[in-house]
């Protein structure tokens, strides 16, 4: 990933977008430190789309109907160090 600095970015943006479509995320930095990432639509748009929830993951797992046998403790309190 390009790292830009602020003041370097802001003078030629254009470029930072070009970049970002052509080359991939392009970083933007204040005093040294990561701020912000620019990226392509196409790169923004994949990143968007909608991912299945919790239950819809679980329902296509490849372990789905898999007979899984999970013991769990049946104890009310566990014995901790302090």
């Amino acid at each position: 990933m390009t790292s830009w600095q602020l003041q370097d970015a802001k003078a030629r943006l254009s470029e930072v977008i070009k970049s970002a479509k052509t080359e991939g995320p392009q970083e933007v930095t204040i005093r040294g430190q990561p701020s912000a990432v620019i990226l392509s639509m196409e790169a923004y748009e994949t990143m968007k789309k909608q991912r299945p929830d919790f239950v819809s993951l679980m329902r296509n797992s490849p372990l789905a109907g898999e007979d899984m046998h999970i013991e769990r403790s049946t104890s009310l309190a566990r014995d901790i160090e302090l």
